[in-house]
């Protein structure tokens, strides 16, 4: 009878959270932290309804009781990156910035490989104006290369630099992993912004102090192209000029700098879809109405694009964050 009414119990809180999601999807943030503290009251010991109680809280923007409610999970064992990532938030919204200074501190040494905490993190000391930020996010990058905020950042964050070479890169590979989110657009403007000024440049090496041996064989190979794009940067001198480089770097540099980006990039071609894919990506940013006259004229091939695009997810593996190979050994 105790077992069938623990089960009970459990069923019904599994049914209240449920609907607590349903409210908060409907910006109904009140009545999930009704339907949550009937839940707690029912097990007030259960460490993923505190949590989902403290979240609905913080979308309500009750932040004193949410920071109350995380304190109290924070420090059990069971407590998760989410626990910390949902407490960083509250934190951030007090504006009580050495509490979560704190707080990232103590949940990247107790989870090294989250990504997010690392992304959220850096955003942190991005809104302290503290440079050290991108560290954060490389080392994101570096640890959890399938959480896609840390390229974000990091790509917005090279955009104002003179490296422009992984403004590009971490740019592209955020918009393969979030192809249709509401930064997409963002991530494809800066991509095509940062071609425009890294080609437009008669020599791309010139302004370029990297030692980083990687960096130096990309803006090499991406040199060794520009004449393609003499006559002006468009979706189509892009495609040009890419289909180039991965076949130059294909021969030259991916067996000492392999690269999921420019494997990806191959596998398009071999597919005869990587021009559907430049459409894709440059596109709707450069002219949203010849994008659209290109797709009408090209309709077989750009769906072709698509469904392979959404058959399949973009992963990378470990051990391909190159951006401080130079510290690396030989």
């Amino acid at each position: 009878m105790l077992s069938l009414n623990s089960i009970s119990q459990q069923q019904e809180i599994k049914t209240l959270q449920a609907s607590a999601k349903d409210f908060e999807k409907k910006g109904d943030y009140n009545n999930a932290v009704l339907v949550l503290n009937r839940a707690v009251q029912q097990d007030p010991d259960n460490t993923e309804v505190q949590k989902d109680l403290a979240f609905a809280l913080y979308l309500a923007t009750d932040y004193n009781r949410a920071l109350e409610i995380i304190k109290l999970i924070l420090d059990k064992k069971d407590a998760d990156v989410q626990v910390y990532q949902i407490a960083g938030m509250i934190y951030k919204a007090k504006e009580v910035i050495v509490e979560a200074d704190k707080l990232y501190k103590k949940g990247i040494k107790k989870f090294p490989e989250s990504g997010v905490l690392y992304n959220d993190y850096g955003e942190l000391l991005w809104y302290k104006r503290d440079n050290n930020a991108v560290k954060q996010w490389e080392k994101g990058i570096q640890m959890d290369p399938n959480y896609s905020g840390n390229y974000f950042n990091a790509a917005r964050y090279y955009y104002y630099t003179s490296d422009k070479s992984w403004s590009i890169i971490y740019a592209e590979i955020f918009v393969n992993m979030e192809s249709y989110s509401r930064r997409t657009i963002e991530a494809k403007n800066l991509l095509l912004e940062c071609y425009k000024k890294l080609l437009t440049d008669t020599d791309i090496m010139k302004n370029q102090n990297s030692k980083n041996p990687f960096t130096i064989a990309y803006l090499t190979a991406m040199s060794r192209q520009s004449l393609v794009i003499s006559m002006g940067i468009t979706p189509e001198s892009l495609t040009a000029l890419r289909t180039r480089f991965v076949l130059d770097w294909d021969d030259k540099y991916a067996i000492k700098f392999p690269y999921r980006l420019f494997e990806y990039h191959r596998q398009l071609l071999k597919e005869g879809l990587f021009e559907s894919y430049n459409q894709w990506l440059f596109g709707p940013v450069q002219n949203l109405t010849a994008f659209q006259n290109w797709t009408n004229k090209h309709t077989e091939s750009y769906l072709a694009f698509t469904t392979f695009q959404h058959a399949r997810v973009f992963k990378l593996p470990q051990g391909q964050s190159y951006q401080n190979y130079q510290n690396k050994k030989e």
